[in-house]
């Protein structure tokens, strides 16, 4: 089974080798018609510290780095 990748904002950057990644989706509503706008966050491993808040990221599923970390992030 292949590996899920994202895309999404970093929000934060606080955490040592970590970043918050909001990922957007778009769908159509299926009774209204009307396009809807879902986000959810991410963690992931970012290693080197590389990435900022505001940086346009990729992120790839991968085994458990941590409690809440189940990402990681793929340099661009």
């Amino acid at each position: 089974m292949p590996k899920r990748i994202l895309q999404g904002v970093v929000t934060s950057d606080t955490n040592a080798q970590t970043v918050t990644v909001s990922v957007e989706r778009r769908f159509k509503h299926p009774v209204m018609q009307k396009t809807i706008r879902k986000s959810k966050k991410y963690r992931a491993h970012d290693p080197e510290n590389q990435f900022k808040v505001g940086d346009s990221v990729r992120i790839q599923e991968c085994a458990p780095v941590s409690k809440s970390k189940r990402w990681e992030v793929i340099a661009q």
